[in-house]
């Protein structure tokens, strides 16, 4: 069996995962429950892969890298210096996916950017979408979803409402 490529994201309402300027704080004024269901989503996957500039992201936000526990790949377009946390990829993201989804191993989870996500879905490499909405409309920003994807039949497998926050669960229809 093939391992599951896994998006989890919030998002506002009206469709954008950041400002225009990369920002997140509407996320952070928004009433949630607990962890908003992150801690039982992270038991799950065992590999992480996010864009460069979502790499250097995570050190604006926590202190530590949060992902030191699991196999942590950073897609970057020039090489990197070595880091104990992550491993640098230069190579065709989708070629390097559908390697590291015939590998043994639990879910994989596209943590960001926008871009590795676009590329995934033109290519169909995504298989789980669990989107965490917000009660907010930004009006603009950067949106979830870029334009010109291939059409994907979704089931919704699960819904869950964390305060003001809901989550969707869909899974890709073979």
């Amino acid at each position: 069996m093939r391992r599951p490529v896994v998006l989890y994201i919030a998002a506002t309402l009206d469709g954008y995962i950041a400002r225009e300027n990369g920002e997140i704080d509407w996320l952070y004024e928004v009433e949630g429950e607990g962890d908003n269901g992150y801690s039982e989503f992270y038991q799950t996957i065992d590999t992480v892969l996010m864009g460069n500039k979502t790499y250097e992201h995570t050190f604006e936000l926590a202190d530590q890298f949060p992902y030191s526990d699991k196999k942590c790949y950073v897609f970057s377009r020039s090489e990197k210096e070595l880091s104990p946390y992550v491993t640098f990829v230069t190579e065709d993201v989708p070629g390097f996916v559908e390697k590291l989804k015939e590998q043994e191993g639990s879910k994989i989870w596209i943590v960001g950017g926008a871009e590795i996500l676009d590329v995934l879905l033109k290519r169909k490499l995504v298989d789980e979408f669990i989107i965490a909405f917000t009660p907010t409309i930004l009006g603009k920003g950067k949106p979830l979803f870029k334009g010109d994807n291939p059409e994907l039949k979704l089931s919704l497998t699960e819904t869950k409402r964390f305060g003001q926050i809901v989550q969707h669960h869909y899974v890709v229809k073979e």
